[in-house]
């Protein structure tokens, strides 16, 4: 079987990459390139520098995507899911092809290398966490998402060993506090969503007492989100749920940092959801550096290790 990762990859749509890829280029470059004149199309090769210790690589499947509508060719000596060790600086994969295509797609390319390492290495972090308080339940990203990157995101999350949650309003129902006071009732709200969804798609219902969770779980919902309470109050309450409701999935949520992940942790807790996996998250430097004939081999262009803007 292949590795989660490699599935990770293997699930991304061909025609959905080509898509951002062109959507991406089109947002940084709308009409002339008049720095591209400066250097041609003369072939040249560039070295691809991760330089943030520790980084979980992922989002390699985009930054391939950029430079393949550019007649570019990347080749990966890291593959997503792999962590840099302590060295400075650490070569990530080599990218071929004429000069100023190489630099047209260069700050696209490492715009979502950037963005999804850092959230596969945040989310990377989180899942030590659990590991080391023997916690076997899953640590879940939100939608809280950046326009127009929720995909390099969500897949960042899955490299990392984050569950994605859900990944639309389409994809799952969540029935939050202005559903149900738009609708009324829990119940009602629980009930007029499952005539829509049907049986394929789970419910659930954001609780901020465990007599809301109650009701949410009798009206048929399958997973209820204890938002916002304090780690010992979720602690029972998830509890209570579990002992009258045993197929109920529990979910805690708001507060949580990752700081204060193990509070949260517990038997009758099955989710822990952080909007900080995608809100406020670092994210690892790379820098691309073309390199030009010297001597006996190939020297840096630029010798300076600061990203380019």
């Amino acid at each position: 079987m292949s590795s989660p990762n490699r599935l990770a990859a293997d699930s991304l749509p061909r025609h959905t990459l080509t898509r951002l890829a062109l959507d991406w280029l089109a947002e940084d470059t709308p009409s002339l390139d008049p720095a591209g004149a400066c250097v041609g199309s003369g072939e040249v090769e560039a070295r691809l520098l991760c330089k943030t210790p520790h980084s979980v690589l992922a989002g390699s499947p985009f930054f391939t995507a950029v430079f393949s509508q550019l007649g570019c060719t990347v080749d990966w000596v890291h593959q997503d899911g792999d962590r840099t060790g302590a060295d400075a600086v650490t070569l990530t994969a080599v990218v071929r092809g004429p000069a100023r295509c190489l630099l047209l797609g260069e700050r696209p390319a490492l715009n979502c290398l950037a963005r999804a390492s850092g959230i596969a290495t945040r989310c990377a972090q989180l899942r030590a966490v659990a590991k080391a308080a023997g916690w076997h339940g899953e640590v879940a990203g939100t939608r809280k998402t950046t326009p127009g990157f929720r995909l390099v995101e969500k897949y960042a999350m899955l490299v990392g060993g984050a569950s994605t949650h859900r990944h639309d309003l389409s994809g799952m129902v969540m029935l939050k506090d202005n559903h149900v006071w738009a609708s009324g009732s829990i119940t009602e709200a629980v009930a007029v969503a499952r005539s829509v969804c049907g049986f394929s798609s789970k419910i659930e219902v954001e609780c901020c007492s465990a007599a809301e969770g109650r009701e949410a779980a009798a009206a048929g919902a399958d997973i209820v989100m204890l938002d916002n309470f304090h780690p010992q109050e979720l602690h029972a309450a998830a509890r209570t749920l579990k002992d009258e409701f045993p197929a109920l999935l529990v979910e805690a949520s708001g507060g949580v940092t990752p700081e204060n992940l193990a509070l949260y942790f517990s038997p009758h807790v099955d989710v822990v959801s952080l909007g900080c996996i995608t809100q406020g998250c670092p994210v690892v430097d790379f820098s691309l550096k073309i390199l030009t004939p010297g001597g006996g081999g190939a020297k840096l262009l630029a010798a300076r290790q600061t990203c380019t803007q």
